[in-house]
Formats: C-alpha cells, sequence, structure tokens
C-alpha cells in the first residue's frame, strides 16, 4: 500500500516534535533503569508515561555541594559517577547517590506521608536460613522481586550472611537524620543491614571530617550492585548498613 507524502510529513513533524535535538547519555540510561514510568525525554523535560513533564535541569551551574544535597535537578543526581569495583575510601564529600530529586522519586514510589506507598509494600522473606525475618518493601520497579532474589542467594552463602541476617528494616517514612529531607526508605526501595557490622558517619565525634570505616564485605556489596542497587559504603559520609534501588546510577558506571 502506497502511503502519501502528506502523511510520511506530518509523521516526521510528530517524530521531531517529541524528540531531543541531541541524545543525552544520562537521560537515556534514567528512562531506560524505568522502564515502567518513563516514555522518554526532550531538550528541557523528563517525560512519564502518563504524560508528566519533569524538568531535567534548573539551570543552576556550578552547585556547591550543600546545594546539591538540599536541591538537586534530576541531572543533577549524576553529577557524582557511581564507582564499582574495588572499594575504596571516598574523597571528600564524595557522595555519589545522595543527590535525590525528591519529586522525581516521588512520582514513582508515591509519598509516604499521604499514605501513597504502604499500599505497594510487600513482606519479602529475608535470609530466612539464617532467622533474618522479613523486610517490607515496594513492589514499584521490581524492588520488593530484587530484594526475594538478593536474599535468597545471600541465604546460601553462610560467610556472608551473618553480616545481613540482622537487618533494621527498609520500609520507614521518616526524614534523613538531621535533615528535611526524606530518606529512600520512605519509599520502600532501601534496605539496612545487620547493625553490628555497620558503621554511619553520624555515630563518630568528628563528624566535620569523618574518618571513612567498612566492615562489609565486598562480596555483599557486588551482589546487590549487580541488582541495581547503591551502597552507602561507597560514601564520604558513609552509612555502610545503606543500600537504594538506583539502576541508573548502576548502569551509568558500566556505561563509562
Amino acid at each position: 500500500m502506497l502511503v502519501s507524502h502528506r502523511i510520511v510529513a506530518q509523521c516526521l513533524v510528530i517524530l521531531l516534535a517529541v524528540a531531543p535535538a541531541s541524545a543525552d547519555p544520562l537521560l537515556s540510561v534514567l528512562v531506560d533503569a524505568y522502564p515502567d514510568h518513563l516514555s522518554g525525554y526532550d531538550d528541557t523535560a523528563v517525560i512519564f508515561k502518563n504524560g508528566r513533564r519533569m524538568p531535567a535541569s534548573d539551570g543552576i551551574p556550578h552547585k556547591s555541594f550543600e546545594q546539591l544535597l538540599a536541591r538537586p535537578s534530576i541531572r543533577d543526581q549524576f553529577a557524582q559517577p557511581y564507582p564499582l569495583g574495588v572499594i575504596r575510601a571516598p574523597g571528600r564529600n564524595e557522595d555519589p547517590g545522595r543527590f535525590r530529586n525528591e519529586p522525581f522519586f516521588t512520582a514513582m514510589y508515591g509519598d509516604c506521608r499521604k499514605g501513597e506507598v504502604t499500599a505497594r509494600l510487600r513482606r519479602v522473606a529475608w535470609l530466612p536460613r539464617h532467622g533474618g525475618g522479613s523486610v517490607m518493601v515496594t513492589t514499584v520497579n521490581g524492588v520488593a522481586d530484587k530484594i526475594a532474589a538478593i536474599s535468597r542467594e545471600l541465604d546460601t552463602l553462610p560467610d556472608l550472611a551473618r553480616y545481613a541476617a540482622g537487618s533494621t528494616g527498609a520500609y520507614s517514612c521518616r526524614n534523613i537524620a538531621g535533615t528535611r529531607r526524606l530518606s529512600f526508605h520512605g519509599y520502600g526501595a532501601a534496605i539496612d543491614l545487620n547493625l553490628r557490622f555497620s558503621d554511619y558517619w553520624l555515630w563518630k565525634a568528628n563528624t566535620g571530617s569523618p574518618v571513612w570505616r567498612n566492615r562489609i564485605p565486598a562480596a555483599i556489596v557486588e551482589i546487590f550492585e549487580r541488582h541495581g542497587f547503591i551502597w552507602g559504603g561507597r560514601w564520604y559520609h558513609y552509612d555502610t548498613m545503606h543500600f537504594e534501588y538506583r539502576p541508573e546510577l548502576i548502569a551509568a558506571a558500566k556505561a563509562r
């Protein structure tokens, strides 16, 4: 069947209207990481499948570390590359993943302060062979299935299981300690491991210049990262018990 030149021209106009002038590797990674929610992006915005548009950038260049923490744009979330591979002490204020655009994640997971998260939670057995109990995590973006897969893998590894079995929890509708920013636990997309083997920068007296410390085995970190979770132990402001689902940062790291 022949297609008229007019129809072809109309299709080209539509494609040009929704396609960005040039590909953005980081926004492409973001869209690929959340296929249930994002349909694409253009020169100014990330586009959700429900038609919602969110600005990719706020146009503010050269933000300070404090500004990136307090008011990151969607693009700012990639401001510091996440380091895969060998575990090392991070440099000063090297906190890849701590810059979170709250409206972006709330659009996907819901706002726990408005009761929008609990209906999407699922109880997942956590290392049952080692008495790990269970955790409540979101089903959004397949997080619950991924936590279940991590649990099954760790449960077969006794040398590692003891570091993870006593989880201190997953879903918790609260702010990050000492801030007014919502914790990623409020989305049900983060989990904390055994407190006995964990280290957190705010537990130390010298919080102005924290000295990095870690007791979590690299093999555990690798398992979580393989399933799309980043680790708080790769932060200067370290939180070694903490893992959160941020597949876009893992994918961007692999693409470098």
